[in-house]
């Protein structure tokens, strides 16, 4: 009975932290805490004109389809990685250390149904490279449409 009480307080811990995504590569899975831009209007403001993004966090931006999605750093103070992963939870493509203000356009070439931005050199830092497994948990809805593969 204790047993199932402990696990009970550790699962409504791991839903009060909010949505992560964990990523399998060559090496152990890495966890980011997620804020997620699914709106238009949340995906247009993304991380412009934050100071800092913290070791461990992320925005991933959640599209209605698949296709070479491009952005660019207009207004956003700090490099990023941008990580473009396929529908299937595939990271297709990772666009390392985004420079900060550039109106130049970001992109990998290959469809991608989300992206997701993180500190820059974090890729390089955990060995994060395209062909690295995605999965997203808390999503709610969003999640379930992640999972549809």
């Amino acid at each position: 009975m204790r047993a199932a009480v402990a696990a009970a307080l550790v699962l409504a811990g791991c839903r009060d932290r909010g949505p992560v995504a964990v990523i399998r590569g060559p090496g152990a899975a890495v966890e980011v805490s997620l804020e997620v831009a699914a709106t238009p209007a949340e995906r247009e403001r993304g991380l412009m004109y934050r100071t800092s993004l913290a070791e461990g966090r992320g925005m991933l931006f959640v599209f209605d389809e698949d296709r070479n999605h491009s952005f660019w750093m207009k207004n956003t103070l700090i490099p990023l990685d941008i990580l473009f992963i396929a529908r299937d939870g595939t990271v297709v493509g990772i666009h390392a250390n985004a420079t900060p203000q550039s109106t130049a356009d970001v992109a990998v070439g290959k469809p991608s149904r989300y992206v997701l931005e993180v500190p820059g050199g974090w890729a390089a830092r955990l060995g994060v490279a395209a062909g690295a497994q995605v999965e997203f948990r808390g999503l709610g809805a969003l999640g379930d449409r992640a999972q549809q593969r």
